[in-house]
């Protein structure tokens, strides 16, 4: 089996959870290394944290150009039309790396999926979809492209689900963290939610919160 290449941060002590987390359109596994320092994690919390390099594929919207890439946007409308089988190929390899993690001797339910725009979209799919419990789900700054499409596991029908978005935010606007919590609240999730007043990005103040539910689903 042949796995997304990463970036591994090993904490100071042996790992007892992990988290997967992807990146967005056109960045790569380095785009979040620097945030692990900056979440201040208890020592009594060794988390591993893993971040995916998307493949290189051609982008539709923008004219083509082949940039890292979870999946090709086709259009920029409200429903952000995607190559879903795409999608679905880019959850199936996260869900290897969920399968390595669980090899390492980390269990299900100590493993986060975590995602950032594009990678958000990925982690919607690749972790309420996985067939074992996981710890939870945090989205940053995205939306739920295949919330018509996904088979829900009932492994993590209860997952805890944390939605991050920037209330100034033009490339993902807020509209789409809104319709994602709907979506979940609809199917019997309680999702948590909470902007900032920033963009497309991510805030200090949005690091604080991040570490606090780590410490919180990690407990």
């Amino acid at each position: 089996m042949s796995l997304l290449p990463c970036v591994e941060i090993e904490p100071a002590q042996p790992a007892t959870a992990s988290v997967i987390w992807l990146h967005g359109l056109g960045a790569n596994g380095h785009d979040f290394e620097p945030i692990v320092p900056e979440l201040h994690l208890p020592a009594t919390l060794p988390v591993r944290f893993i971040f995916p390099h998307a493949p290189q594929l051609p982008v539709t919207i923008n004219g083509g150009y082949v940039m890292p890439a979870w999946y090709d946007i086709l259009e920029m409308s409200l429903d952000r039309k995607v190559d879903e089988k795409q999608l679905l190929a880019s959850a199936r390899n996260v869900q290897d790396l969920i399968g390595r993690e669980i090899q390492r001797g980390i269990d299900s339910n100590r493993i986060v999926i975590a995602g950032f725009s594009q990678g958000g979209a990925v982690g919607f799919e690749a972790a309420l979809s996985y067939p074992k419990p996981l710890a939870g789900l945090l989205v940053l700054s995205t939306y739920f492209a295949t919330a018509n499409s996904i088979e829900i596991n009932p492994a993590n029908a209860k997952l805890p689900v944390q939605i991050f978005h920037g209330s100034y935010d033009d490339v993902v606007p807020e509209f789409h963290g809104q319709n994602s919590l709907k979506i979940l609240q609809e199917r019997g999730f309680e999702p948590g939610y909470q902007t900032f007043p920033m963009d497309h990005s991510v805030c200090m103040e949005e690091i604080d919160a991040i570490s606090a539910w780590l410490q919180q689903v990690l407990a």
